[in-house]
Parts: C-alpha cells; structure tokens; sequence
C-alpha cells in the first residue's frame, strides 16, 4: 500500500519528468527549462510524502493534483517545440490525469481498510470513512481519538466535532431505509439519506447516525482501539 503512496507522490512527478525531458531533447536549450515543474513536483512530493505517510485524507488530493498537472503540461508543453495540436487536448488531458490521480490514492486507501486488519490499530493511520450522501464529510479515527467532518479541511468547530477514544460509549450497526431525516451536530450541507449500513456512534453524550458502506469495518477499527 505504501508503495501506491509511493507511486502517487514520487512516481507521478518522475513520469511527468521523463515526458518533459523527451519532449525538451527534441527543441531548444531553452525549452529544458520545462523539467522545472516535474522538479519542483517531486521536491514537493517527498516532503509532503514524509509528512501525509499515515494521513489517508491527504492522499486524494494530492493524487488529483498531480494528476491533473500531470495530464494539463503533457498537453501543452509540446507547444515548446513547435508541436500545436496536443494543445486542442489540454482540458480532457487536465480531466483524464485528475481521474487518474485519484482512482490511484482511492488504490490506496482500499488496500488500507479492506479487507480490514485488526493488527492495522496498532498503526499510526489515520482512517478515513466517507459518509455516504453527505458530500465532502468523513470520519477520521487516530490512535486515540475519533473526528466526524463535514469537510475535508474545517474552518472551525462548527465544521466538526472530535472526542477522544475513550469518551466513546456505543457502536452500533444500523441498517438505513433511506427514508429518515439525518441530523448532524455539525454544520452539514446537502445531506441526503441513502439506504444502506450506518454506525449508530454514542460520545459525550452525542448520538451519531453516520451513513458508510463501510460500516463493520469502522465499528471494528474503533472497538479495536478504544480496547488498546
């Protein structure tokens, strides 16, 4: 799995830099000044690989953003040589490489959780469960405490809400029917009830109905750590 990691933040900016100098041999002495990008990418990779190693939250957006730039300068350097038409292809090359980014870091994050690995909480990931229907919202459990978001980079207390492990008192799977009326703590937008698993989670008093597909998994990450 961390060589997916791996291969999103190093592996994408070193195949960016292969196109880039193929294309430059092939003009002018000024036109190697183009491997700047790729190289400023893969400097910007390792560190932020260092730092986003055990944080899955990080990796779809830094896929999609390699990716994406990836797909965007393969299309439009060409025009360095000389060569005009790839630039017709330079938006779905942006689309294509941004896909492409991401079906790589949601790799990764699959090979985490499934099938699930109860010797996996004794690691310093940081899960991460999408909600289903709820755009954008997640909840993260680390080593010794749980966070429900209702975006991935909240702007305040009213975007999430965290507890530490030990304050959790109940999980419980819960089948929804898709017609109930979700309710959050947290400010949430566009929420919609979809039928499927959820996790009934009980903390400090709070009750939460948190629709994810990965229901089972989440109740036994955190009964898992909650025991360690």
């Amino acid at each position: 799995m961390q060589r997916i990691v791996a291969a999103t933040y190093l592996g994408i900016p070193v195949l960016l830099l292969i196109v880039v100098a193929v294309i430059a041999s092939r003009g002018t002495a000024a036109a190697w000044f183009g491997c700047v990008v790729p190289l400023a990418m893969l400097v910007f990779g390792f560190v932020l690989r260092r730092r986003h190693r055990y944080q899955p939250r990080w990796w779809t957006g830094v896929a999609g953003l390699f990716g994406g730039l990836t797909g965007l300068m393969v299309t439009l350097f060409p025009l360095a040589v000389g060569v005009w038409w790839p630039a017709i292809l330079a938006l779905p090359g942006l689309i294509v490489g941004a896909v492409a980014g991401l079906a790589l870091a949601r790799t990764a994050d699959r090979a985490l959780l499934v099938p699930f690995d109860p010797e996996l909480a004794g690691t310093p990931y940081e899960l991460v469960f999408r909600l289903r229907g709820v755009p954008l919202a997640a909840v993260l459990v680390g080593a010794d405490q749980v966070t429900v978001q209702s975006h991935p980079v909240p702007r305040g207390e009213h975007q999430s809400r965290r507890y530490p492990l030990s304050a959790v008192t109940g999980t419980h799977e819960f089948a929804l029917s898709g017609a109930e009326r979700l309710k959050f703590p947290i400010a949430v937008t566009h929420a919609t009830a979809t039928p499927g698993p959820a996790v009934i989670l009980q903390a400090n008093g709070d009750d939460w109905v948190l629709p994810t597909n990965q229901a089972t998994t989440l109740i036994d990450v955190l009964t898992v750590r909650r025991g360690t």
